[in-house]
């Protein structure tokens, strides 16, 4: 059992999100961070697609009711345990009664608490995350507040404690270079206003917007122009997060976990390979688009999956 002495900001429940549910509306909700909390389970030792925190903002306070370890894993944040300073992306012992405070975020946007139990909270369709729009899964179907009591099933403690290393942690300073592949409608933008999508040596930089959350990223600088002939919409269908969409403005917006549908122009679809660094944007921060191919992405790709599961399995 976990009482939630102050909420931070936006502290839900999610695991790898409600999947198959596209055509009725429903998003996947999924963890924004995956690497993040792929690495949070692994060192409290839970199943892969467990349930744990997503945390924004500062002076998240938690009292631990009973005897268990965590881990805290994304954004870099200066946490203690009882009072003591405590090391991020380690496996931390806590005594029935700790108070863990993550007192202020310093580096990137949301970060991850997993426990050495199982948050139980019920499964709405197959998955135990937060929907925020259709207020279910996860705690009631939001965020938690101050006195929140979080109940956990098999509680244990892990086999040993580990840390992770620097190589296995992502820096999360501005700016943020995030890659991506042309869109289906890339040939309605201006020539001169898309040129990083036909030159690998260009690349173009946005400020990520003042006003952001787990539906998307709007991105604020020189506005991507139109073709003076070009339809500015499309018959609205099915959204993937990382579709960067550019609505009549000019000022792309990109798409994370909680929208199926839309009906902008796509410029541009990010590499699966950046979709964590999306997760970690904060407003005002500097974003990097840079063009690659579905080649190169999918290379990227194994590569973050091949580096994650080769650690995994040599502690």
């Amino acid at each position: 059992m976990i009482e939630v002495l102050s909420p931070g900001f936006l502290s839900i429940v999610v695991d790898r999100g409600r999947h198959g549910h596209g055509h009725i509306g429903v998003a996947s909700s999924r963890e924004l961070d995956r690497h993040a909390s792929a690495i949070a389970r692994y060192l409290v030792d839970i199943p892969g697609d467990a349930p744990l925190l997503e945390v924004m903002g500062n002076d998240l306070k938690l009292c631990i009711l009973e005897e268990m370890a965590f881990a805290i894993t994304g954004a870099k944040v200066k946490a203690t345990l009882d009072g003591e300073p405590l090391r991020p992306w380690s496996t931390v012992h806590a005594r029935k009664g700790g108070v863990l405070r993550v007192a202020e975020v310093l580096e990137g946007l949301r970060y991850y608490i997993a426990f050495s139990g199982i948050i139980d909270v019920e499964p709405v369709m197959g998955s135990r995350t937060t929907n925020l729009e259709c207020n279910f899964g996860g705690f009631h179907g939001r965020p938690f507040m101050k006195g929140d009591r979080m109940s956990l099933r098999d509680v244990r403690k892990p086999a040993g404690l580990l840390t992770v290393p620097e190589t296995m942690i992502p820096s999360m300073r501005e700016p943020h270079l995030v890659r991506v592949i042309a869109g289906p409608e890339a040939d309605r933008f201006a020539p001169e206003s898309v040129r990083f999508l036909a030159d690998r040596k260009e690349t173009v930089v946005f400020n990520a917007a003042s006003r952001l959350n787990r539906t998307g990223i709007r991105l604020d600088g020189e506005p991507i122009r139109f073709r003076d002939e070009a339809e500015q919409s499309i018959m609205s269908e099915g959204l993937l997060p990382g579709t960067i969409e550019v609505p009549p403005g000019g000022h792309p917006v990109i798409a994370l976990a909680e929208r199926t549908i839309g009906g902008y122009a796509r410029l541009a679809t990010v590499a699966d390979a950046d979709m964590d660094t999306l997760a970690q944007i904060r407003p005002g921060d500097r974003v990097v688009l840079s063009s690659i191919d579905a080649g190169e992405a999918e290379r990227l790709w194994r590569a973050g999956r091949d580096a994650l599961s080769f650690y995994c399995k040599k502690q």
